[in-house]
């Protein structure tokens, strides 16, 4: 235990839970802070310093965080985290956000925090609370190489980190895994409705597709949530519609036009208007709206 860093880990929603779960099951000694406090409650279980503030969980008369990882909304509430927990930082500290934010967002947080002489990185992640809870996260770095280094094998309890570049390059890599994930999920439910709308079986046209060149995971996890008609999250519209925003905000200071990621984010911006907290999966249901009288099986829906 003694020669494991301190943590302190901030925001504790469907991802930061399970997060900071295996980092105190891995031996950490970890102090945790959530605005709302009782869902903090059940790691003091098993080890967890609950903090009664962010900037108590970083730094206080019986603890000092020597890594502080935050799991939060967006990029407005990480910079307001930020700047609560900035007078408590140490000096060599490191800063690692795993939120999904802008790149531009990284960048400034990066700036604002070199300056107190603690290093930034941006981690974000990609796996869902499946990934979280099971330590198997895709984790994209953006950092100097002595931050990565330094922080790699505590990464490595979360998931597989990677190196993809300096500050604001993790943001980036998770942009462009978002864009993938978001334009394959709407390609996925125009091929099972097609499918059936043809007269085909569309479940064993998915089975017939698995193997193939159009094999992923999207076509195996949420083509079955799709023929299921399961909209439980998951990721979330919300999340998903932010980060299609935040793709074409990164595209538009990049100086390029991305035609389908722009239809993409109006389907997701749809949803948002109804079906905010569904699983991303439910594009399928924005696809059945603009096309009346057609729908993918005869279950009912589920949803949160």
């Amino acid at each position: 235990m003694q020669n494991k860093e301190h943590i302190a880990f901030l925001g504790l929603g469907l991802m930061g839970l399970p997060m900071a779960t295996r980092l105190l099951q891995a031996a950490y000694p970890v102090s945790v802070w959530n605005r709302t406090i009782a869902k903090a409650s059940p790691l003091a279980a098993i080890g967890a310093r609950i903090a009664a503030s962010a900037s108590s969980a970083v730094q206080s008369d019986q603890w000092s965080a020597d890594i502080i990882i935050t799991m939060l909304d967006s990029g407005p509430v990480v910079e307001d985290v930020l700047m609560q927990i900035l007078p408590a930082l140490k000096a060599g500290s490191i800063v690692v956000d795993m939120s999904s934010t802008k790149q531009s967002e990284a960048q400034k947080f990066h700036t604002l925090l070199e300056k107190q002489g603690v290093a930034f990185v941006d981690a974000p992640v990609s796996g869902g609370v499946i990934g979280a809870q099971s330590g198997q996260l895709a984790i994209m770095a953006g950092a100097n190489e002595a931050s990565f280094a330094a922080i790699r094998q505590l990464l490595s309890v979360l998931g597989h980190p990677t190196h993809v570049g300096g500050p604001g390059t993790g943001q980036l890599a998770k942009l462009c895994n978002q864009l993938i994930v978001g334009g394959t999920i709407n390609i996925v439910a125009e091929a099972l409705l097609l499918a059936q709308a043809g007269g085909a079986d569309p479940s064993a046209v998915r089975q017939a597709l698995r193997g193939g060149f159009a094999e992923s995971r999207i076509l195996e996890v949420h083509g079955q949530r799709m023929l299921d008609r399961t909209f439980i999250p998951g990721g979330q519209v919300k999340s998903q519609a932010k980060d299609m925003r935040n793709i074409l905000d990164a595209a538009h200071h990049a100086g390029l036009e991305l035609p389908l990621t722009q239809q993409v984010a109006d389907v997701f911006a749809e949803l948002l208007t109804h079906q905010p907290s569904a699983d991303h999966s439910a594009a399928l249901l924005a696809l059945e709206a603009r096309n009346p009288g057609h729908r993918l099986g005869q279950k009912e829906d589920l949803l949160p």
